[in-house]
């Protein structure tokens, strides 16, 4: 009986330390993804700046800064259509692998 319940204790303490570790760890991940995005925003500025606004002007901020839009648009949809087929064949592989692995 007690060792039921230091096994019961246990198991619910390793949920618990599982559970942090995940919170943790999302929100690290999201927080590199914040620093990389920032990283990235400064690059696509500068290019920007440096090779698109001298052809269409010095004085065409708000022309720099839709191109810059477009740019950071164009680039995330594209990023999130890949990873979004990438899990989905992941989960279609995954699925396969437990029905054949549920059939013998």
């Amino acid at each position: 009986m007690v060792n039921k319940t230091i096994n019961k204790i246990g198991t619910e303490a390793k949920k618990y330390q599982l559970a942090v570790v995940t919170q943790i760890l999302t929100l690290m991940t999201n927080a590199f993804g914040l620093i990389a995005a920032l990283a990235w925003n400064n690059v696509i500025q500068e290019l920007v700046n440096n090779y698109i606004r001298p052809y269409i002007g010095k004085d065409s901020s708000l022309i720099s800064l839709f191109i810059y839009a477009i740019i950071i648009t164009v680039l995330v949809v594209t990023i999130t259509l890949q990873l979004s087929r990438l899990k989905q064949n992941l989960e279609e592989s995954l699925q396969k692998k437990t029905n054949r692995g549920s059939s013998f």
